[in-house]
């Protein structure tokens, strides 16, 4: 009788391990700039290498630059592999994010706050549901991201959005609708990149200004990759809804490894987070604690 339970005592934990080991999202696939993107402005500050496949923004005391996805999208895997301004960046803004087009907008956002020199760069995000915002989080990144190509990637499903730094989740923001927090679904966003200006308000609040003598400042992009749901408005859904990868039952949530690695970065390298900021919220947002962010 013993002899005929081992087997069956292996399976089960055979199973029980897969079970615990979520999936992880398929690698990015690396393409040329012009097969999904396209300048919004200043496209004579868009300078493109190797055919396309690398692209350099620049911003001078005249103009930034940007560029947006040729497509809208609901839902999706969305990544990029992008080299910071060098040097000192302090007043400039390099963003990478999602956003829908009307009043009440929704959107996503990457955000690399500029640095005078020697100190580390600060990565914000935010996540806007019917136009309100004000989700901030801001942390420091464990590399210099000036030196070598990382990539910054979004998963955007129905259940949860959650930010990647090099395939690790350093922000995951759930489904609250429940709870009464709106969460993004049926409006359709297309992907942007800008770099851009903001010294009244990127370093130190405003109090580090843009050095204009080291422009131009250059943010360098590749890979360009997007894989989602093709969408645009009036039309509120996912024609292949529930059928794509990122709609499986293993990308409902992050597994155990990680959260893990999540609770790495709160503990190490988070700087600011809004759900334990008393003095703007005394009340706390109720999806803080479905997030674990407290």
């Amino acid at each position: 009788m013993l002899i005929n339970m081992v087997p069956n005592v292996l399976l089960f934990l055979l199973l029980a391990a897969m079970a615990a080991t979520a999936t992880p999202p398929p690698k990015p696939v690396d393409v040329p700039f012009q097969k999904n993107y396209v300048p919004t402005w200043a496209s004579d500050h868009i300078k493109y290498i190797n055919g396309g496949n690398e692209a350099q923004l620049s911003l001078d005391k005249w103009t930034g630059t940007g560029f947006q996805s040729k497509g809208s999208y609901l839902f999706g895997h969305f990544s990029m592999q992008i080299k910071m301004v060098p040097g000192d960046s302090a007043g400039v803004v390099t963003a990478f994010y999602l956003s829908s087009q009307n009043s009440e907008h929704d959107e996503i956002d990457f955000e690399f706050l500029g640095n005078r020199s020697g100190q580390p760069y600060i990565l914000q995000t935010n996540v806007f549901s019917g136009g309100k915002g004000d989700r901030e989080q801001r942390v420091y990144l464990w590399f210099d991201p000036t030196k070598d190509y990382h990539s910054y990637t979004v998963l955007w499903n129905m259940h949860q959005i959650v930010f990647f730094v090099d395939d690790v989740p350093i922000r995951v923001f759930k489904n609250s609708k429940d709870l009464g927090v709106r969460y993004p679904f049926n409006q359709p966003m297309k992907i942007y990149s800008s770099l851009w200006n903001a010294d009244d308000w990127a370093t130190r609040g405003g109090l580090e200004k843009t050095d204009w003598s080291k422009a131009p400042f250059v943010a360098s992009y590749k890979g360009f990759h997007v894989d989602g749901c093709e969408a645009s408005m009036p039309h509120s859904a996912c024609p292949t809804l529930g059928r794509r990868w990122w709609d499986q039952k293993a990308f409902d949530d992050l597994d155990g490894q990680q959260w893990r690695k999540l609770k790495w970065v709160r503990d190490r390298y988070t700087i600011y987070n809004y759900c334990t900021d008393r003095v703007r919220y005394p009340k706390m947002s109720p999806e803080c604690t479905r997030d674990r962010d407290i």
